[in-house]
């Protein structure tokens, strides 16, 4: 069955600047508004979100904690299936996470395929760190 072809995509600028012509909010298209949706949906804590307790990580939670190796497959796991429940703008292709014991932080890369749009792979990459230590 042949991939089916997508349009493109709009969201607006969670930094609210304004268009310097219309005097409207700014918006982010194609790959740049997947990509902010990913990043929002990772940093997202699980309960955040009302009606739907479902949808976030418990990413935040392992800065404060002490962390092994399962910790971060479970992660891995977690944002991977995280993303295939609520983005289904792109398809996964890869979720590594490692931890930086010394600063309490944990690095996330996400790289995934943009359903419907002839892109080469796209790639995220992040560092979590507390904001006090």
């Amino acid at each position: 069955m042949a991939e089916p072809i997508s349009r493109g995509f709009r969201d607006i600028s969670l930094s609210f600047t304004r268009h310097p012509v219309t005097n409207d909010i700014t918006v982010i298209r194609n790959e740049d508004a997947i990509k902010k949706s990913v990043v929002n949906l990772v940093r997202t804590q699980v309960n955040e979100r009302f009606f739907n307790s479902f949808l976030g990580t418990t990413l935040g939670t392992t800065l404060f904690e002490l962390i092994n190796e399962e910790s971060f497959e479970f992660l891995e796991d977690e944002i991977e299936v995280l993303l295939r429940n609520f983005e289904p703008r792109i398809a996964v292709t890869r979720v590594f996470a490692q931890g930086q014991v010394d600063s309490n932080s944990v690095f996330i890369q996400i790289e995934y395929d943009i359903v419907g749009l002839p892109l080469p792979t796209q790639s995220i990459e992040f560092l979590l760190q507390p904001t006090r230590v």
